[in-house]
Protein backbone atom coordinates (compact mmCIF):
# COMPACT_ATOMS: atom_id res chain seq x y z
CA UNK A 1 0.00 0.00 0.00
CA UNK A 2 1.26 3.55 -0.69
CA UNK A 3 1.00 6.76 1.68
CA UNK A 4 -3.20 7.21 0.43
CA UNK A 5 -3.65 3.80 0.99
CA UNK A 6 -3.76 2.91 -2.91
CA UNK A 7 -1.76 -0.47 -4.50
CA UNK A 8 1.42 0.47 -5.12
CA UNK A 9 2.44 -0.73 -8.72
CA UNK A 10 5.93 -2.08 -9.68
CA UNK A 11 7.54 -2.07 -12.85
CA UNK A 12 8.25 -5.95 -12.27
CA UNK A 13 4.06 -5.91 -12.12
CA UNK A 14 3.92 -4.48 -15.29
CA UNK A 15 6.14 -6.75 -17.02
CA UNK A 16 4.59 -9.84 -15.75
CA UNK A 17 1.63 -8.65 -17.53
CA UNK A 18 3.31 -8.76 -20.78
CA UNK A 19 2.25 -11.58 -23.24
CA UNK A 20 5.27 -12.88 -25.85
CA UNK A 21 6.77 -9.44 -25.83
CA UNK A 22 3.26 -7.46 -26.08
CA UNK A 23 1.47 -5.49 -23.86
CA UNK A 24 -1.88 -3.85 -24.21
CA UNK A 25 -2.46 -0.90 -21.82
CA UNK A 26 -6.01 -2.40 -21.23
CA UNK A 27 -4.72 -5.27 -19.39
CA UNK A 28 -3.16 -2.84 -17.27
CA UNK A 29 -6.11 -1.49 -16.62
CA UNK A 30 -7.98 -4.22 -15.88
CA UNK A 31 -5.19 -5.49 -13.71
CA UNK A 32 -6.30 -1.96 -11.64
CA UNK A 33 -3.79 0.05 -12.67
CA UNK A 34 -4.97 3.66 -12.99
CA UNK A 35 -4.70 5.18 -16.71
CA UNK A 36 -2.02 8.14 -15.91
CA UNK A 37 0.06 5.83 -13.69
CA UNK A 38 0.17 3.19 -16.99
CA UNK A 39 1.09 6.19 -19.22
CA UNK A 40 4.23 7.34 -16.65
CA UNK A 41 5.35 4.28 -15.87
CA UNK A 42 5.50 3.03 -19.51
CA UNK A 43 7.42 6.17 -20.56
CA UNK A 44 9.53 5.90 -17.69
CA UNK A 45 10.56 2.52 -18.04
CA UNK A 46 11.08 3.29 -21.75
CA UNK A 47 8.49 0.49 -23.10
CA UNK A 48 8.33 1.54 -27.01
CA UNK A 49 4.45 1.49 -28.46
CA UNK A 50 3.71 -0.82 -31.17
CA UNK A 51 0.88 0.68 -32.40
CA UNK A 52 -2.18 2.59 -30.33
CA UNK A 53 -2.74 0.13 -27.17
CA UNK A 54 -0.01 -2.03 -27.70
CA UNK A 55 3.53 -1.94 -26.17
CA UNK A 56 7.10 -3.69 -26.32
CA UNK A 57 9.77 -4.29 -23.48
CA UNK A 58 12.49 -2.11 -23.52
CA UNK A 59 15.79 -3.20 -25.25
CA UNK A 60 13.78 -5.30 -27.22
CA UNK A 61 14.03 -4.85 -31.02
CA UNK A 62 10.69 -4.40 -32.74
CA UNK A 63 9.56 -5.98 -36.01
CA UNK A 64 6.46 -6.75 -38.32
CA UNK A 65 5.91 -9.75 -35.54
CA UNK A 66 5.54 -7.89 -32.95
CA UNK A 67 3.18 -5.55 -34.60
CA UNK A 68 1.32 -8.80 -35.88
CA UNK A 69 1.03 -10.33 -32.28
CA UNK A 70 -0.48 -6.82 -30.97
CA UNK A 71 -3.01 -6.34 -34.07
CA UNK A 72 -4.12 -9.93 -33.10
CA UNK A 73 -4.21 -9.41 -29.74
CA UNK A 74 -6.02 -6.03 -30.26
CA UNK A 75 -8.42 -7.41 -33.02
CA UNK A 76 -8.54 -11.49 -32.38
CA UNK A 77 -10.47 -12.36 -35.38
CA UNK A 78 -7.75 -10.46 -37.93
CA UNK A 79 -5.19 -13.57 -39.66
CA UNK A 80 -1.93 -13.21 -40.87
CA UNK A 81 -1.94 -13.59 -44.63
CA UNK A 82 -0.28 -13.26 -48.44
CA UNK A 83 3.43 -12.65 -47.86
CA UNK A 84 3.36 -12.05 -44.03
CA UNK A 85 1.84 -15.53 -43.77
CA UNK A 86 4.34 -16.72 -46.55
CA UNK A 87 7.04 -15.69 -43.88
CA UNK A 88 5.97 -17.08 -41.33
CA UNK A 89 5.56 -20.28 -43.11
CA UNK A 90 8.87 -20.26 -44.85
CA UNK A 91 7.90 -19.94 -48.42
CA UNK A 92 10.34 -17.92 -50.58
CA UNK A 93 9.36 -15.09 -52.43
CA UNK A 94 10.93 -13.62 -55.05
CA UNK A 95 12.31 -10.92 -53.94
CA UNK A 96 12.11 -11.98 -50.22
CA UNK A 97 11.07 -10.73 -46.37
CA UNK A 98 12.03 -6.72 -46.67
CA UNK A 99 11.97 -4.84 -43.08
CA UNK A 100 9.51 -2.31 -44.84
CA UNK A 101 7.11 -5.13 -45.86
CA UNK A 102 3.84 -3.55 -44.44
CA UNK A 103 1.91 -6.53 -41.93
CA UNK A 104 -0.49 -8.49 -44.30
CA UNK A 105 -3.96 -9.55 -42.09
CA UNK A 106 -7.23 -10.46 -43.43
CA UNK A 107 -10.58 -9.98 -41.99
CA UNK A 108 -12.80 -12.39 -42.88
CA UNK A 109 -15.71 -10.57 -40.82
CA UNK A 110 -15.88 -7.01 -42.83
CA UNK A 111 -16.67 -4.70 -40.07
CA UNK A 112 -15.24 -0.72 -39.92
CA UNK A 113 -11.66 -0.81 -39.62
CA UNK A 114 -9.03 1.47 -37.67
CA UNK A 115 -6.40 2.05 -40.21
CA UNK A 116 -2.95 1.46 -38.69
CA UNK A 117 0.56 2.66 -40.19
CA UNK A 118 2.63 -0.38 -41.26
CA UNK A 119 -0.35 -2.66 -41.87
CA UNK A 120 -2.67 -3.91 -44.87
CA UNK A 121 -5.77 -5.74 -44.04
CA UNK A 122 -7.59 -6.94 -46.83
CA UNK A 123 -11.38 -7.93 -46.38
CA UNK A 124 -11.77 -11.69 -47.50
CA UNK A 125 -13.90 -14.41 -46.25
CA UNK A 126 -11.96 -16.99 -44.55
CA UNK A 127 -13.03 -20.70 -43.54
CA UNK A 128 -12.03 -22.41 -40.72
CA UNK A 129 -9.88 -24.60 -42.57
CA UNK A 130 -8.34 -21.97 -44.41
CA UNK A 131 -6.59 -20.82 -40.81
CA UNK A 132 -4.00 -22.38 -38.83
CA UNK A 133 -1.36 -20.97 -36.04
CA UNK A 134 2.44 -20.29 -36.57
CA UNK A 135 4.50 -19.04 -33.70
CA UNK A 136 1.46 -18.22 -31.51
CA UNK A 137 -0.25 -15.96 -34.52
CA UNK A 138 -3.23 -17.11 -36.50
CA UNK A 139 -2.14 -17.47 -40.00
CA UNK A 140 -3.65 -18.66 -43.13
CA UNK A 141 -2.39 -22.00 -43.95
CA UNK A 142 0.35 -22.97 -46.49
CA UNK A 143 -1.75 -23.62 -49.74
CA UNK A 144 -4.25 -20.62 -48.38
CA UNK A 145 -1.21 -18.29 -48.28
CA UNK A 146 0.14 -19.26 -51.78
CA UNK A 147 -3.02 -19.38 -53.20
CA UNK A 148 -3.44 -15.69 -52.46
CA UNK A 149 -0.36 -14.89 -53.00
CA UNK A 150 -0.58 -15.83 -56.99
CA UNK A 151 -3.73 -14.68 -57.44
CA UNK A 152 -1.99 -10.65 -56.73
CA UNK A 153 1.68 -11.48 -57.88
CA UNK A 154 3.11 -11.38 -60.86
CA UNK A 155 3.87 -14.68 -63.01
CA UNK A 156 7.36 -15.20 -61.88
CA UNK A 157 6.47 -14.55 -58.16
CA UNK A 158 3.18 -17.05 -58.41
CA UNK A 159 5.50 -19.74 -59.47
CA UNK A 160 9.05 -18.74 -57.33
CA UNK A 161 5.93 -18.90 -54.13
CA UNK A 162 4.68 -22.54 -55.51
CA UNK A 163 7.88 -24.12 -56.21
CA UNK A 164 9.09 -23.08 -52.79
CA UNK A 165 5.95 -24.38 -51.07
CA UNK A 166 5.87 -27.42 -52.94
CA UNK A 167 9.66 -28.85 -52.39
CA UNK A 168 11.94 -29.35 -49.30
CA UNK A 169 14.07 -26.13 -48.47
CA UNK A 170 16.44 -24.75 -46.58
CA UNK A 171 14.93 -20.82 -45.64
CA UNK A 172 16.89 -18.67 -43.55
CA UNK A 173 19.13 -21.69 -41.91
CA UNK A 174 15.67 -23.70 -41.37
CA UNK A 175 15.55 -27.41 -43.21
CA UNK A 176 11.84 -27.74 -43.81
CA UNK A 177 9.77 -29.84 -45.98
CA UNK A 178 7.38 -29.96 -48.29
CA UNK A 179 4.45 -27.97 -47.28
CA UNK A 180 2.11 -28.68 -50.33
CA UNK A 181 1.95 -32.36 -50.77
CA UNK A 182 1.08 -31.54 -54.77
CA UNK A 183 0.46 -28.83 -57.60
CA UNK A 184 -3.13 -29.85 -57.42
CA UNK A 185 -4.22 -28.90 -54.22
CA UNK A 186 -3.14 -25.58 -55.30
CA UNK A 187 -4.93 -25.94 -58.16
CA UNK A 188 -8.27 -27.05 -56.29
CA UNK A 189 -7.17 -23.94 -53.82
CA UNK A 190 -7.68 -21.55 -57.18
CA UNK A 191 -10.40 -23.19 -58.99
CA UNK A 192 -12.42 -24.89 -56.73
CA UNK A 193 -12.59 -22.63 -53.65
CA UNK A 194 -12.20 -19.53 -55.12
CA UNK A 195 -13.07 -19.25 -59.42
CA UNK A 196 -14.25 -16.02 -59.24
CA UNK A 197 -12.01 -14.28 -56.88
CA UNK A 198 -10.13 -11.84 -58.75
CA UNK A 199 -6.95 -13.04 -60.49
CA UNK A 200 -7.86 -17.21 -59.82
CA UNK A 201 -8.10 -18.18 -63.34
CA UNK A 202 -5.04 -16.26 -64.33
CA UNK A 203 -3.05 -17.94 -61.71
CA UNK A 204 -4.14 -21.56 -62.70
CA UNK A 205 -2.98 -20.89 -66.31
CA UNK A 206 0.28 -20.59 -64.63
CA UNK A 207 0.24 -23.78 -62.37
CA UNK A 208 1.61 -25.90 -65.38
CA UNK A 209 5.14 -23.58 -65.35
CA UNK A 210 5.19 -25.18 -61.32
CA UNK A 211 8.19 -27.53 -60.54
CA UNK A 212 8.66 -29.09 -57.10
CA UNK A 213 12.00 -30.52 -58.46
CA UNK A 214 12.70 -26.68 -57.91
CA UNK A 215 15.08 -26.18 -55.25
CA UNK A 216 15.44 -22.17 -54.83
CA UNK A 217 14.13 -18.63 -56.36
CA UNK A 218 17.18 -18.19 -58.50
CA UNK A 219 16.33 -21.47 -60.16
CA UNK A 220 12.58 -21.14 -61.02
CA UNK A 221 13.33 -17.93 -62.29
CA UNK A 222 15.96 -19.58 -64.71
CA UNK A 223 13.43 -22.32 -65.70
CA UNK A 224 11.06 -19.13 -66.71
CA UNK A 225 13.33 -17.57 -68.69
CA UNK A 226 14.72 -20.59 -70.39
CA UNK A 227 10.99 -21.38 -71.18
CA UNK A 228 9.60 -17.85 -72.23
CA UNK A 229 13.18 -18.28 -74.97
CA UNK A 230 12.01 -22.01 -75.83
CA UNK A 231 14.77 -23.63 -74.26
CA UNK A 232 13.06 -26.91 -72.21
CA UNK A 233 15.55 -28.50 -69.79
CA UNK A 234 14.95 -31.28 -67.62
CA UNK A 235 15.20 -30.88 -64.03
CA UNK A 236 17.50 -32.35 -61.17
CA UNK A 237 17.61 -35.60 -63.33
CA UNK A 238 19.78 -37.85 -61.48
CA UNK A 239 23.16 -39.16 -63.08
CA UNK A 240 25.05 -42.02 -61.73
CA UNK A 241 29.06 -41.88 -61.75
CA UNK A 242 29.68 -45.90 -62.05
CA UNK A 243 33.10 -45.79 -60.45
CA UNK A 244 31.75 -45.02 -57.16
CA UNK A 245 28.01 -45.09 -57.63
CA UNK A 246 27.57 -41.65 -56.18
CA UNK A 247 24.29 -39.32 -57.89
CA UNK A 248 24.46 -35.78 -58.78
CA UNK A 249 21.04 -34.02 -59.98
CA UNK A 250 22.40 -31.14 -61.87
CA UNK A 251 19.65 -28.37 -62.03
CA UNK A 252 19.25 -28.35 -65.62
CA UNK A 253 20.01 -31.26 -68.39
CA UNK A 254 19.38 -30.47 -72.18
CA UNK A 255 20.27 -34.41 -72.33
CA UNK A 256 20.81 -34.91 -76.29
CA UNK A 257 23.15 -32.30 -76.34
CA UNK A 258 25.12 -33.18 -72.87
CA UNK A 259 24.69 -30.01 -71.62
CA UNK A 260 24.27 -29.46 -67.70
CA UNK A 261 23.06 -25.62 -66.40
CA UNK A 262 23.73 -25.04 -62.90
CA UNK A 263 22.40 -21.82 -61.11
CA UNK A 264 24.79 -20.86 -58.19
CA UNK A 265 24.91 -17.83 -55.39
CA UNK A 266 25.55 -17.13 -51.82
CA UNK A 267 22.08 -15.29 -52.04
CA UNK A 268 20.80 -19.02 -52.18
CA UNK A 269 23.62 -21.37 -50.82
CA UNK A 270 23.52 -19.62 -47.70
CA UNK A 271 27.56 -19.94 -46.57
CA UNK A 272 31.02 -19.39 -47.95
CA UNK A 273 31.62 -23.14 -46.93
CA UNK A 274 28.29 -24.16 -49.32
CA UNK A 275 29.65 -22.67 -51.97
CA UNK A 276 33.17 -23.95 -51.70
CA UNK A 277 31.01 -27.08 -51.57
CA UNK A 278 29.35 -26.13 -54.84
CA UNK A 279 32.03 -25.34 -56.95
CA UNK A 280 33.39 -29.10 -56.03
CA UNK A 281 30.13 -30.55 -56.75
CA UNK A 282 30.28 -28.92 -59.92
CA UNK A 283 33.88 -30.01 -61.51
CA UNK A 284 32.75 -33.64 -60.41
CA UNK A 285 28.99 -33.20 -62.21
CA UNK A 286 31.30 -31.63 -65.71
CA UNK A 287 33.17 -35.19 -65.63
CA UNK A 288 30.47 -37.73 -65.84
CA UNK A 289 30.09 -39.41 -69.33
CA UNK A 290 26.87 -37.96 -70.53
CA UNK A 291 27.62 -34.44 -69.85
CA UNK A 292 29.85 -32.87 -72.40
CA UNK A 293 29.66 -29.36 -71.37
CA UNK A 294 28.69 -28.28 -68.07
CA UNK A 295 27.49 -23.75 -67.34
CA UNK A 296 27.11 -22.49 -64.06
CA UNK A 297 25.57 -18.88 -63.65
CA UNK A 298 25.03 -16.85 -60.56
CA UNK A 299 21.86 -15.99 -59.14
CA UNK A 300 22.85 -11.90 -59.74
CA UNK A 301 23.02 -12.77 -63.20
CA UNK A 302 19.61 -15.42 -63.52
CA UNK A 303 17.73 -12.72 -61.83
CA UNK A 304 19.29 -8.96 -62.90
CA UNK A 305 20.40 -9.51 -66.40
CA UNK A 306 19.10 -13.62 -67.76
CA UNK A 307 19.93 -12.08 -70.92
CA UNK A 308 22.89 -13.20 -70.82
CA UNK A 309 22.24 -16.52 -69.71
CA UNK A 310 20.19 -17.24 -72.59
CA UNK A 311 22.52 -15.88 -74.99
CA UNK A 312 25.21 -18.65 -73.64
CA UNK A 313 23.01 -21.21 -73.52
CA UNK A 314 21.85 -20.82 -76.81
CA UNK A 315 25.31 -20.53 -77.98
CA UNK A 316 26.26 -23.53 -76.04
CA UNK A 317 23.89 -25.73 -77.13
CA UNK A 318 24.46 -24.32 -81.58
CA UNK A 319 28.44 -25.07 -80.71
CA UNK A 320 27.50 -29.04 -79.18
CA UNK A 321 24.84 -29.71 -81.98
CA UNK A 322 27.45 -29.00 -84.69
CA UNK A 323 30.18 -30.53 -82.93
Amino acid sequence: MNSTGGTEFTADDLARLARDGVLLTEWAHAAGWPPGRVKRRLRSGRWQPICRGAWAPPGVVVDWEHRARALQLLQPRLVCSHRSAAVLHRIELLDGPRATDPVELTDPHPALQRRRPGTLVRLIPLDACDVTVRKGLRVTTPVRTVGDVIRLGSRDEAVVAADSALSRRRVRGVVRPPLIRSPGLLREELLSKGPTRKGSRRASLWLPLVDPLSGSPAETVARLRMHDAGLHPETQVPLCFPTDGRTLRPDFLFRPEGLAVEVEGYAFHGTREAHERDTERFNRLASHPEVRRALRFTAATVLHRPHEMIATVQATLAELRDG
